[in-house]
């Protein structure tokens, strides 16, 4: 069709889930387009470590060992109360090559990514964006518009995003990686449900001399919160604590696509002042300096489910479909599997003509999945071996555990827990 440009899958959506659905996809020889909104990678983000099965997935793509040069290994999950450690999970007991979390900014990994993609003759499409899709008995046509900057104003120089030109694609199949406003799933029209109250937290990055080990994590528990201690590169350390019912705007769930350093007029309500101070209150252990905040940023982390993960030619995966807190990565990890897994599906439908119900039973086991993980369905229970406290907090517990699958179930099991058996 003239003047309509044609490929097999279109991506929407250039994080880590839509990267990586597009390699998985241009490995086998799938012809894909990948564009997002956006005009770069992120400079910072939520999804702060790769899961052992994650780490397994990128090495079958060729990509493990290049990210691995460049993250903090760590091999066990501390979990403490305000005052001291009160259990572990080790990750080293895992099975699979990678029996560790790798820890490193969510921008190192797009950025391989998108290297990657190059490599195989397919750029990331920044500034385009996807303005309506319209799905047909054998293919989507989208319309994608390519955004420019202008230039306005005369005594006052401003810029601003306008439409430079809009053009069709017409894909086999469109893959939604397009986070939590995603606009494909608005365009299949699938509720997307809360299954929980939101959870605002305070992130700070920042230099320190702590002496403290770098291989783990930790989880820390008071009364009512969940806050979480993460190694980084060097001297660098993150704190995430959860700012319990306080409200926080929603637009600063968004990415933060530019290194904003911290300053009187950004984001003035978190300080190094707060910082010290919810250090004081929740983790009186950690005792070392605190200088040279890179970075800070005040999120709200809500719990969400689709019905279903997509119908006939349009998918989801990642935010697009699921939403639970920043503690165990759980959603931007699940995300990488949900990749790797409809790319597996669509090349054997486009190259072997599968089933098109194979793609209905990936909704099937990823939504049997989510409602364990949000404990919907099938969710924790404690085993007589589980300590007192671990029972305690059982259920804020679950959102922690850094693993999906079968994994999940064997760090869950670390503890003395165990599924509960679903009728």
């Amino acid at each position: 069709m003239f003047g309509v440009r044609e490929t097999e899958v279109l991506v929407i959506g250039a994080g880590p889930v839509g990267l990586f659905g597009a390699l998985s996809l241009a490995r086998h020889g799938v012809r894909v387009q990948v564009v997002d909104e956006q005009f770069r990678t992120a400079a910072h983000s939520y999804a702060l470590a790769l899961h052992s099965s994650s780490l397994g997935l990128l090495h079958e793509a060729g990509v493990a060992e290049k990210l691995i040069e460049h993250g903090v290994r760590v091999d066990t999950v501390g979990l403490y109360d305000r005052s001291q450690r009160q259990a572990e999970m080790k990750l080293s007991d895992l099975s699979g090559p990678y029996p560790f979390l790798l820890v490193l900014p969510q921008s190192a990994v797009e950025a391989l990514f998108e290297r990657e993609l190059r490599q195989h003759g397919i750029p990331v499409e920044w500034n385009h964006r996807v303005s309506s899709l319209r799905p047909e008995e054998r293919h989507v046509d989208a319309s994608i518009d390519r955004l420019a900057k202008v230039s306005r104003g005369y005594a006052v120089a401003t810029t601003e995003w306008i439409v430079e030109k809009t053009q069709t694609t017409r894909a086999e199949f469109v893959v939604g990686a397009d986070g939590h406003r995603s606009g494909v799933r608005e365009a299949l029209g699938i509720p997307y449900a809360s299954e929980g109250s939101a959870e605002p937290f305070a992130v700070f990055e920042f230099h320190s001399d702590a002496g403290l080990s770098k291989n783990e994590v930790r989880v820390v528990f008071d009364e009512k919160t969940t806050n979480v201690l993460w190694p980084l590169p060097g001297d660098r350390w993150r704190w995430s604590f959860e700012w319990g019912t306080r409200e926080l705007n929603d637009a600063f769930r968004v990415k933060d696509r530019l290194a904003v350093p911290l300053g009187g007029e950004s984001f003035p309500h978190l300080s190094e002042e707060q910082l010290k101070s919810l250090i004081e209150e929740r983790a009186p252990w950690f005792e070392g300096s605190i200088h040279d905040i890179d970075w800070s940023m005040a999120v709200r982390f809500e719990r969400r489910l689709v019905s279903s993960f997509g119908r006939d030619r349009l998918w989801l995966a990642g935010d697009a479909a699921h939403l639970t807190g920043p503690v165990g990565i759980q959603s931007a990890n699940a995300g990488l599997t949900e990749a790797g897994e409809l790319g597996s599906h669509l090349t054997r439908i486009l190259r072997e003509n599968a089933s098109l119900n194979l793609l209905e039973d990936y909704s099937r086991g990823r939504l049997k999945e989510w409602r364990r993980l949000l404990g919907i369905e099938g969710g924790l229970t404690a085993s007589s071996k589980a300590e007192p406290w671990i029972a305690q907090n059982i259920s804020r517990i679950a959102p922690c555990i850094p693993a999906t699958g079968e994994d999940f179930v064997r760090l869950a099991g670390q503890l003395g827990l165990q599924p509960e058996s679903v009728p």
